[in-house]
């Protein structure tokens, strides 16, 4: 990723303005085990308390980056209750990027926003309803299934 993804155009001021980048070396055993990793690259989201909010793991290419981050970011956001800021960010995401990869995450988070700011079940539908027309084969369209027995 240091050859190709990292300096990509807008790469930098992205990672700069959204997160603090630390670079860990394999060798650095303690880190690898404390945060379970096991292979490389693995790049983590986590808050000023080292707790963990997102994960990825493999070759991410640039112009998948900034979206899954932006989705890291809502995770953050959502995980510390900051709902609006969560869906303003996911919002932003689907109108400047929006990659398949990560879309479908993008959608199953959004609607988790909106239920957790107006506590509305028929936001969790609808973004089930949109992953099954968009990205029926996703891992986030299975994990939204159960939101299919909600009454529109």
């Amino acid at each position: 990723m240091g050859a190709v993804t990292y300096p990509a155009e807008g790469m930098g001021s992205f990672i700069d303005l959204n997160f603090i980048p630390v670079q860990v070396e394999v060798s650095n055993k303690a880190l690898m085990e404390k945060y379970g990793v096991s292979w490389t690259p693995t790049v983590l989201v986590l808050d000023a308390d080292g707790k963990e909010h997102y994960r990825t793991v493999g070759y991410i290419p640039p112009e998948e980056f900034i979206p899954l981050f932006m989705v890291g970011k809502a995770r953050w956001r959502l995980d510390t209750d900051q709902n609006a800021e969560a869906r303003a960010i996911l919002e932003e995401m689907m109108a400047r990027c929006p990659h398949p990869r990560a879309a479908a995450e993008a959608i199953y988070f959004l609607g988790v926003a909106k239920y957790k700011m107006g506590h509305d079940p028929k936001q969790l539908r609808m973004a089930y309803e949109e992953l099954k027309a968009k990205y029926p084969d996703s891992e986030w369209f299975r994990r939204a299934e159960p939101y299919e027995q909600i009454s529109l």
